[in-house]
């Protein structure tokens, strides 16, 4: 297969790439890893007038510590040297657990931290995850700035809030609450497909070790990350004993999510599974609240 027609760009810093967005909009497409784009190219599932390769900028390729306790990860940061940082195995422990989830290590070799929560997939890791920890999205547009918290960022089905000329530029991920613990779990039929179901899930405990706050996000559930808002409300205020999250987890499975069935699995078997991930990582993120 062969992609359609287009015109190649390949600017060398940001503000250039901005210009060439701005001056072809809803015609160009960017290019980041290319381990999505490339295969709708070929298949002529997307056929942009303009393509902006993102490779050459070096300024969109870092992980950062900030003075607060967070970090920020540029949008070009391959995904295996996100999986590598020491920084993020201290400082962001669930995205560190979550890489090795995401496909094979060929894909993140070439795959792009920020062209992963662009490209917004339902089945994908990391929207789901950057959800579950609040993350902060910077958005670049020639002229001008603005910051989205993940909730806002992903609208649909393959769909953000990005606008035409407007480019995902950086992740601020915040920095973990004393008394908070985190884990991730999915089922896939083999280590690297995408996951049947997935939860990413955050428990913050007080000093009672009653739940303060929670947050719990899914994928493979819906048209995108999909945050269990209600089972969230059950633990709060809770201990999280076994009652308490096996509560949480049946609110999760019977009014947080509405999966689809596909070839797959059914909506009534990704019903079960989310009742028992759901189980599975808020146990995991509570014992590791209660560790410290």
């Amino acid at each position: 297969m062969k992609p359609a027609p287009f015109r190649y760009h390949a600017p060398e810093s940001l503000d250039e790439a901005l210009e060439l967005l701005a001056e072809h909009g809803e015609e160009a497409k960017v290019l980041a890893g290319g381990q999505s784009l490339v295969p709708t190219l070929n298949f002529r599932l997307a056929r942009p007038a303009v393509l902006v390769d993102l490779n050459r900028i070096a300024a969109l390729a870092y992980v950062e510590a900030e003075s607060d306790g967070g970090l920020r990860v540029g949008a070009m940061t391959r995904q295996r040297a996100v999986e590598r940082s020491p920084l993020v195995m201290e400082r962001a422990p669930l995205v560190a657990e979550t890489m090795p989830f995401v496909a094979h290590p060929q894909i993140r070799n070439r795959g792009t931290f920020g062209g992963s929560l662009a490209h917004a997939d339902p089945a994908a890791e990391l929207p789901a995850v950057a959800l579950a920890l609040d993350a902060e999205l910077v958005l670049r547009v020639s002229g001008g700035e603005r910051r989205l918290r993940a909730r806002d960022f992903f609208v649909g089905l393959f769909a953000t809030a990005l606008a035409p000329g407007e480019l995902l530029v950086e992740v601020r991920l915040p920095q973990l609450p004393t008394g908070a613990g985190c884990a991730f779990v999915e089922m896939a039929r083999r280590h690297g497909d995408y996951a049947l179901v997935g939860v990413a899930a955050c428990v913050e405990l007080g000093e009672d070790e009653r739940v303060r706050a929670a947050r719990v996000a899914l994928l493979s559930v819906g048209e995108g990350p999909v945050e269990a808002h209600q089972a969230c409300r059950t633990l709060i205020g809770e201990r999280p004993v076994e009652e308490a999250l096996v509560a949480a987890a049946d609110e999760a499975a019977t009014t947080d999510v509405d999966p689809p069935s596909d070839i797959h699995a059914t909506s009534a078997y990704r019903r079960h599974l989310t009742r028992l991930l759901v189980r599975r990582a808020l146990h995991t993120a509570a014992a590791r609240a209660r560790a410290g």
